[in-house]
């Protein structure tokens, strides 16, 4: 009891120091809650918005809608918004196969993307299908020393005109910075001008409602992500979007379904409530991740650890990266997240080799929806840096109790 007091107590001064920050987090929760009222207000939503159809899906009001309220919330000329997307990675594969052609090159100017890109794009030839195996050529411009953009570098890399650049918003599994809006638009304005026709293509996961801003109103052309993240708001099911220039976003639902069928077809099988309802929630949710990841950021600068970004840096994404000391103070911070959960909480933790990562990964994921990176959550891959990945919070309080277990178990 005695601990739990002091733990109590230890964070109740982090909260005092955050304060600030949190203000700032709730009115930015606040413009885009605007935002997102004022678009379905346009639309007129209606109950029959929730309805679920089936077969081809012709005629689905509530699907067609969702959509024309994700591009304006977005900025965006058209959007998919499906069920059928299974996943942010699925998105953007959707994105780069439903684009680039034989000889066209991708270049990605922020370093390695996320792990489970990696096995799209083949650069280890690890599986079949890859982009590289149908004939794209892939390059990649590191990173500065710092984990910042390097600008001559991409610059010398643009003058191939590259039919495409993929900018990975959220820092993956590495300890470079997130994008915020204004270091995006200065990046995409730094690519524009060297390579006016490439399509830029912005991987928005984990990023959504964290400013502002979204990346196609910072000069993207195309964004990709997941709807069991940032907005779906902790309610939806499943499914991802995909939203930008028209004729962009039409080729990709060729992709998807067929030429010819498009966006037309694809039944809402699911709940079409949960969709709206969690979008309509979103911002608050974010703002709720934002404060806990700020949080654990304070919690373990005190207690030693480095964290990335630090407790009052600007952040661009929910992710909180934690350089833990060995693989098994990891899987000790991983496994008081999985205790601390409402779902699984009994859960014994261990590194296993998943689909898609190269590494073997340990996944903390108490979680009402599987997966879901929006609710409060921590992994990691087996491999130096030690480093924890949290994100997620459905609801401050629980990143506050969270935060409480961590310091009993982590201060000295």
């Amino acid at each position: 009891m005695e601990r739990e007091v002091e733990a109590i107590e230890f964070i109740r001064q982090g909260e005092k120091e955050l304060a600030d920050l949190y203000q700032h987090y709730d009115e930015t929760a606040y413009r885009n809650q605007k935002k997102i009222l004022r678009a379905f207000q346009e639309c007129r939503v209606r109950d029959t918005h929730f309805h679920s159809s089936s077969g081809y899906g012709y005629g689905d009001l509530g699907r067609d809608d969702l959509e024309k309220i994700y591009a304006r919330i977005f900025k965006a000329e058209d959007a998919m918004v499906r069920s059928q997307i299974v996943s942010g990675t699925h998105a953007i594969s959707a994105c780069l196969f439903g684009l680039l052609r034989p000889g066209d090159e991708l270049l990605s100017v922020l370093g390695s993307p996320y792990d489970t890109l990696g096995n799209i794009i083949g650069r280890e030839d690890a599986v079949r299908g890859t982009l590289c195996e149908k004939g794209v050529h892939y390059a990649e411009v590191p990173l500065k020393a710092d984990g910042t953009a390097d600008y001559a570098a991409i610059r010398r890399a643009l003058s191939s005109s590259p039919r495409m650049v993929l900018i990975q918003r959220s820092r993956g599994y590495s300890l470079r910075p997130a994008l915020g809006a204004e270091k995006l638009q200065d990046l995409i304005a730094e690519i524009r001008q060297h390579a006016p026709y490439t399509i830029i293509f912005v991987d928005n996961c984990y990023g959504e409602f964290t400013d502002d801003r979204e990346p196609i109103e910072t000069g993207a052309d195309l964004i990709a992500g997941s709807l069991i993240k940032n907005p779906g708001g902790g309610l939806a099911p499943a499914g991802g979007y995909i939203l930008g220039q028209q004729e962009l976003v039409e080729e990709i639902s060729w992709y998807l379904t067929a030429p010819g069928l498009g966006k037309d077809l694809g039944a809402s099988l699911i709940d079409n409530r949960l969709l709206y309802q969690g979008l309509f929630m979103a911002p608050h949710v974010v703002a709720q991740a934002l404060k806990g990841a700020t949080l654990m950021a304070w919690l373990f600068s005190k207690l030693g650890f480095k964290v990335f970004p630090g407790p009052f840096d600007s952040r661009g994404d929910i992710v909180q990266a934690i350089c833990m000391n060995n693989a098994e103070e990891v899987i000790r911070l991983c496994q008081v997240v999985q205790s601390s959960s409402p779902v699984d909480s009994d859960v014994r933790l261990e590194y296993a080799l998943l689909p898609g990562y190269t590494d073997q990964v340990v996944m903390a994921a108490g979680t009402f929806v599987q997966g879901s990176s929006i609710e409060l959550s921590c992994d990691a891959p087996l491999r130096e840096p030690y480093s924890a990945y949290m994100q997620g919070g459905l609801t401050y309080e629980h990143c506050r109790y969270l935060a409480e277990q961590l310091y009993q178990t982590f201060a000295k």
